[in-house]
């Protein structure tokens, strides 16, 4: 294989994460101007959701699904177009490769209440490094069934974006990712491990995340495999300070079972893990007054999508669990109780009668459960109606 045809090879695969990114968005307003193919796609979407039990907010909130024997509410409606999406992308061949960028928008930060302007993806690709805002390096998409519910389902590698460095040859992408993300509050818990946004006071990032994905296809077979390592470090002034690694792997697959029935999969496992793990119910380690203590935690995720009429029927399962028995024995996971599991059942039905429009109707069962013992359950009914450009 010649250099220039390695050159081109290598681009492609990194220009994969901009493709993923956009995978959605199917249609788009192209345009030229001089060698730069440009092009503007988004979608206009309305969620129409009913609450059975307890508000759950305008995207799945499980933390706030009631407990069993604690006061609720029950029965509400909402209805929201948060999650309406804008994007603009380009490709200029540079240099003997194509040199690809995309910056997408929504209107769901403050989620889960939504409403304020998001960036979620500003990123560039060319040969073989792309830089920006995009979905993390660690795991895939290839586990995830389609929901309706912004809310993706637990267990499976986390499905959000990160800033990074990353470098993308043959099917090896290595990342630099920022360890604190705007969209996301983590770090060290200054006591209750599941209270994220607790973060000790002088807890710190002086180093960027690493991430390590291979990514490949085989008869049919779409798989990944991914590897994260991290720094968790407090440091406090005049006093005790401590550093910690936290890991985590991940496999994901999809499957065309047959021409109608795609199958999917993940299993995410990590020590300190925390926001790598979609829906975590746990942050990635806590401060016991002397040194940190990493959180393990698990995940899986089932699915399948079965091709009917004119549009598909999407059943997913997904699980997250963090080890807080350690802690609870030491009493650093107590208050109002510390969540340890969730779980999440979907079941939709998202058909297009013409080209641009889509519709849906979903149903999902969520349970959380305490570190306690206590546990509750929730049904949120939704539907869409999505206007694609």
């Amino acid at each position: 294989m010649t250099a220039p045809i390695r050159l081109k090879h290598v681009t492609l695969l990194a220009g994969s994460t901009l493709a993923l990114a956009i995978a959605t968005a199917s249609h788009a307003v192209d345009f030229e101007v001089g060698n730069t193919t440009a092009s503007v796609y988004g979608y206009a979407k309305l969620d129409m959701i009913y609450d059975v039990d307890n508000d759950l907010g305008n995207l799945a909130a499980r933390p706030k699904i009631g407990l069993d024997g604690e006061p609720s509410s029950d029965g509400h409606f909402n209805t929201h177009a948060y999650q309406s999406r804008l994007g603009f992308k380009t490709a200029t061949p540079m240099g003997g490769s194509n040199l690809t960028t995309m910056v997408e928008v929504d209107w769901f930060d403050n989620a889960p209440e939504g409403g304020d302007l998001r960036l979620r993806h500003a990123v560039g690709s060319w040969n073989g490094i792309t830089a920006g805002k995009t979905w993390t390096n660690f795991g895939s998409l290839l586990g995830k069934t389609p929901t309706i519910d912004l809310a993706p389902q637990p267990g499976q590698s986390k499905v959000g974006r990160k800033a990074q460095l990353r470098y993308s040859w043959a099917n090896w992408h290595i990342a630099l990712e920022n360890p604190d993300p705007d969209d996301y509050t983590d770090g060290v818990a200054a006591s209750n491990p599941s209270a994220k946004k607790k973060v000790h006071g002088d807890a710190k990032t002086s180093l960027p995340d690493l991430t390590l994905r291979y990514q490949n296809k085989t008869a049919g077979l779409h798989y990944s495999a991914a590897a994260m390592v991290r720094q968790l470090e407090v440091e406090e002034i005049n006093g005790a300070d401590d550093r910690a690694t936290g890991y985590g792997l991940n496999l994901a697959a999809r499957y065309p079972a047959s021409d109608i029935l795609t199958l999917r999969g993940a299993l995410t496992w990590g020590d300190g893990i925390g926001e790598y793990l979609q829906n975590n119910p746990s942050a990635p380690g806590y401060w016991d007054g002397n040194s940190i203590e990493t959180v393990e935690a698990w995940g899986v995720n089932v699915g399948m999508s079965l091709a009917a009429g004119p549009g598909a029927i999407n059943l997913g399962y997904g699980i997250s669990q963090a080890d807080l028995d350690d802690a609870y024995a030491n009493g650093f996971a107590t208050g109002d109780g510390a969540n340890e599991q969730f779980q999440a059942v979907h079941l939709n039905y998202i058909w297009s009668p013409i080209q641009r429009v889509s519709y849906g109707i979903e149903a999902a069962y969520h349970t959380r459960e305490v570190v306690d013992g206590r546990d509750g359950d929730a049904v949120r009914l939704q539907g869409m109606v999505k206007y694609s450009f």
